[in-house]
């Protein structure tokens, strides 16, 4: 199912290739948020926070293996673009290798630093023991998160983003009905939920590897799991700085996490609602994001560069009037959406996590152009730029989070984080324009000299 996006209306594509994807993503969020609800209403307040509190220092590990997937998918999207199906086969042999190699060195490091972790964001104490618990079952899955992402991304490389899309469903759906058994029926807390997640993440790399391995062009023959340090290196460029990019903003979220863990339990569950609400209406931003990738990834290749500009402005239009929408959904129903996290006697922590998506639905948009040039910055091989963004997203984020929370309480922590999306948005749309001028050039030229 793969879909060559060098032709064809760019409108049309991202919204074609965006939709499975966006469904899948909202799916895998669902799932997310049921984790909550089951946890908070079946186990309590306290068992809620305590799996909050992991959010942060969870997404510095899973933000850097889906940044990982996505630099590796990057190269995967190019030599499909250009059509050099033998160069498609050597990236993903060598992808497999550095994927195995990092897994391996990642698992150990998290679970050997997952407490200290823990203490160093000053996690309350009354929750710390089951938050350890938590985080150490899901980072004992980290193998199986490591290839799902990367046989998703190279799916998303061939646009595929169908496949996807089905495995989330149904990897999603399992994952529900075991969070309700192990915690509700088999009673086994927060590692039941912990233990479902990894099992349904097992179950997606399973079905995307049946997938992947069914495509003519990954018919991976024996000369191409020979090591090749060149592709190895191409490889580690376009990874390594995607997958720090989405680590140094976690760490930014750390930060933000443990201002609130000083707040107490009830700031703590009040946030980790927001947040799962606010992951949800992420996922069109994502989404996007990746599209624009695989989008600017092929063109690049198939050195169609005036399609990559036109792709941008019709990806931002869209984007922008998907999250006007979002916006107003998150300002007006905020209260409903918490309502199914917590019981309604909770006041504290629906005022806490109403305050957040006030703030959050003002510059939900800003977040939007964020990943759409983010990722096309990405998908032009420039992985460079978008860690330094993630840098001023946390010199940012640091920066507001240290001044503003002694004047204005929690409200601080929530200006902090959209702060930090303004400014790193802005420090990525120009490098964006600055970099399409250079192709744009490059190609002008390039043009100029064949007709000498």
């Amino acid at each position: 199912m793969t879909k060559d996006m060098t032709i064809g209306k760019p409108t049309k594509l991202i919204l074609q290739f965006s939709a499975p994807m966006l469904i899948g993503n909202i799916f895998q969020q669902f799932y997310s948020m049921v984790d909550s609800i089951v946890v908070g209403k079946g186990i309590g307040v306290n068992a809620l926070a305590a799996v909050g509190s992991t959010g942060s220092i969870n997404f510095m590990i899973i933000g850097f293996i889906i940044g990982l997937a996505n630099g590796f998918g990057i190269l995967v999207s190019q030599r499909f673009g250009a059509g050099d199906e033998a160069g498609v086969r050597k990236t993903v042999a060598m992808s497999v290798y550095l994927s195995l190699f990092i897994a391996i060195i990642v698992t150990i490091l998290s679970l050997l630093t997952s407490m200290p972790l823990l203490k160093l964001l000053n996690t309350p104490s009354d929750i710390i023991k089951d938050a350890n618990l938590y985080i150490s079952i899901i980072y004992a899955g980290i193998i199986a998160t490591i290839f799902y992402n990367l046989l998703s991304s190279i799916l998303r490389a061939f646009g595929d983003s169908k496949t996807p899309f089905y495995v989330m469903i149904i990897s999603s759906l399992v994952n529900i009905v075991l969070n309700i058994m192990c915690v509700m029926g088999f009673k086994l807390g927060v590692a039941g939920s912990a233990i479902s997640t990894d099992i349904a993440q097992v179950l997606s790399c399973i079905l995307c590897y049946r997938v992947v391995r069914k495509h003519e062009m990954l018919k991976i023959a024996k000369k191409d799991w020979k090591l090749n340090l060149k592709v190895c290196k191409k490889l580690f460029i376009l990874g390594i700085p995607a997958a720090i990019q989405n680590s140094v903003t976690a760490v930014g979220g750390m930060i933000l996490q443990t201002i609130v863990n000083g707040y107490g339990s009830v700031y703590v569950a009040g946030y980790t609602a927001a947040m799962k609400i606010a992951a949800l209406a992420e996922q069109p931003g994502v989404t996007f994001g990746f599209a624009m990738s695989t989008f600017t990834g092929q063109n690049l290749g198939a050195k169609k560069y005036d399609r990559i500009r036109i792709g941008i402005i019709d990806c931002i239009k869209v984007s922008t009037t998907v999250n006007i929408f979002i916006s107003l959904f998150l300002f007006f129903f905020r209260h409903q959406i918490v309502s199914l996290f917590v019981a309604s006697n909770q006041i504290g922590v629906f005022k806490v996590s109403g305050q957040f998506l006030v703030v959050m639905s003002l510059l939900i948009w800003d977040l939007g152009l964020l990943f759409i040039y983010r990722s096309a910055l990405q998908g032009m091989g420039n992985t460079m730029i978008p860690m330094i963004s993630g840098v001023l997203e946390l010199v940012i984020r640091l920066s507001v989070a240290i001044i503003l929370p002694r004047y204005l309480g929690f409200l601080g922590v929530c200006i902090a984080e959209v702060s930090a999306w303004a400014g790193a948005e802005l420090l990525l749309m120009i490098a964006y324009y600055v970099a399409y001028h250079k192709l744009n050039v490059k190609s002008i030229t390039a043009s100029e000299q064949s007709c000498i």
